[in-house]
């Protein structure tokens, strides 16, 4: 399927690894322009490098916290009047609320609702001007189904999709969408470290903890973040404008209810 992105600008967070570079591999296969964000430059440098190859488009790195204004500023430098954005951030860590204080909680809030929050604002508008625009905030399964550790993830994310359920009605109309895609388990160093914490909590090997979480798949594995890019790449595609204000699961089957 031709996805009709062809020379649009994308602005993709949390790109040097994982599920943002897959995001960022999969709309410049599709010919999108992307430019991709991360804090740490040697890492940043080194994704644009291999996707610029894998793909043969255009990809600008910039290295800079998405999440702070500074590092939002630079994103626009470099991309200006972005058609798609992806806002993606790793999730804050596990743990027991009982210890979390104040700043940890700010942060958690900032990395994963605000952050968004505020490059969508200040996009948005040019985006209606132009009558395009698509915007993927990777969320969590966790908004769906909460996770006892993952607190700071399930109250910071559920904060987004509430602020999107409303806003995401109000631009459709220019042909603006607005979705969440909640990723279940994907093979990335998030999803190791995840079943590091679990294993450590239940005295178990990491390998016999990975086992487990697979066998409690209906797909009988973790996800591929290449799967997870595709879906993504659709969801900004010119045939995807009637999809808006969704939260869309991709999970293997693991989320067990019928809503």
């Amino acid at each position: 399927m031709e996805l009709g992105i062809t020379g649009r600008k994308a602005i993709i967070s949390g790109a040097s690894a994982g599920l943002g570079e897959a995001c960022a591999i999969a709309l410049a296969r599709e010919g999108a322009e992307v430019t991709i964000v991360a804090r740490t430059k040697e890492n940043i440098e080194a994704a644009a490098e291999k996707i610029a190859t894998l793909t043969k488009s255009r990809v600008i790195p910039v290295a800079a916290d998405i999440n702070t204004d500074e590092g939002r500023y630079a994103a626009l430098r470099a991309c200006p009047d972005p058609d798609i954005i992806i806002n993606n951030s790793g999730g804050p860590p596990t743990g027991d609320f009982r210890t979390w204080d104040r700043e940890t909680w700010f942060a958690a809030l900032n990395n994963n609702m605000l952050g968004a929050i505020f490059m969508i604002r200040d996009t948005i508008d040019g985006m209606i001007a132009r009558r395009f625009g698509r915007i993927v905030n990777i969320t969590s399964s966790a908004v769906k189904a909460p996770i006892s550790m993952l607190g700071l993830s399930n109250g910071a994310r559920s904060g987004l999709t509430g602020f999107i359920a409303g806003l995401a009605r109000e631009v459709a109309a220019h042909n603006v969408t607005i979705n969440n895609l909640l990723p279940g388990d994907f093979e990335t160093q998030r999803q190791k470290s995840y079943t590091q914490d679990l294993a450590k909590i239940q005295k178990r090997s990491y390998e016999e903890m990975r086992a487990i979480r697979i066998a409690g798949n209906p797909a009988g594995r973790f996800g591929r973040p290449e799967e997870f890019g595709a879906y993504c790449a659709f969801l900004c595609s010119a045939q995807a404008g009637f999809i808006t204000g969704q939260n869309l699961l991709i999970d293997g089957g693991k989320y067990p209810g019928t809503f």
